[in-house]
């Protein structure tokens, strides 16, 4: 039973890594908490148990690709600046398919959630609630501050 608690121990504090180092891996969090977010606490969209089910598979998709290509960029860092034409063939393809998901998530997004009257609704309430706006407006900061200086000191 050691074992698995040290299993999910390192588990975790590679995806805590992944936040605190990748920036993209942050872009990606970002996006996906507003949109649980939106979807979760207002009742402007219609979604499906199977459509949430879908979003959650794209949305897991993304993540682990993004948790790939960073275990990939590192073992191929560990040979510094002189890694060889397949390291550079692994790190791009890597993030190719970081891209390929990320495309194929905002696809699904698109649609399942393409609601023209719950973006009106949206709108407004957005538009009649300034505490609303506000609360909308500081979290972008938060976020924006978030995304690109990260928490704590980064990893090398």
């Amino acid at each position: 039973m050691k074992g698995l608690a040290k299993s999910f121990y390192y588990a975790f504090r590679g995806i805590f890594t992944a936040i605190k180092n990748e920036r993209n891996f942050r872009i990606h969090l970002v996006c996906m908490i507003y949109m649980y977010f939106f979807l979760l606490r207002y009742d402007f969209f219609e979604v499906s148990r199977t459509q949430f089910a879908i979003i959650f598979l794209a949305n897991a998709m993304v993540v682990a690709a993004e948790l790939i290509n960073t275990s990939i960029e590192a073992s191929v860092d560990l040979y510094g600046e002189e890694y060889t034409n397949n390291g550079k063939i692994a790190k791009d393809t890597a993030a190719a398919a970081v891209l390929v998901t990320a495309i194929f998530a905002v696809l699904t997004g698109i649609a399942i959630l393409f609601q023209p009257a719950a973006f009106k609704e949206l709108f407004a309430y957005a538009t009649t609630h300034i505490s609303f706006i506000i609360s909308f407006i500081i979290s972008v900061v938060i976020f924006t501050i978030f995304i690109f200086f990260g928490i704590g000191k980064k990893e090398k």
